[in-house]
């Protein structure tokens, strides 16, 4: 089992993303060494469609969540955390 956390940005995502966008690099980063995020990312239209991030247990999803400068700052408008149960591994 797997947790894919999703973010729905912020209306102002645009003016705000930029300024708290390299502590959330920072924090990423943290949590890929220690292996408690397994990938990231933006779909094809961020500004309406948001990001994704995929985990290997729901507290690594939630520690993420709790200290994300995006979630702090109001980059995102709301989140989500989902289960998901991987076929292929």
């Amino acid at each position: 089992m797997k947790y894919v956390l999703f973010y729905t940005p912020a209306e102002d995502v645009m003016e705000k993303a930029p300024l708290h966008f390299p502590a959330h690099q920072s924090r990423i980063g943290q949590f890929h060494d220690r292996g408690d995020i397994l990938m990231v990312g933006t779909f094809g239209d961020p500004v309406n469609q948001g990001s994704m991030a995929i985990f290997p247990t729901r507290e690594s999803a939630e520690a993420f969540v709790a200290g994300d400068p995006f979630v702090l700052e109001g980059v995102v408008r709301s989140y989500e955390i989902r289960e998901w149960d991987e076929v292929l591994t």
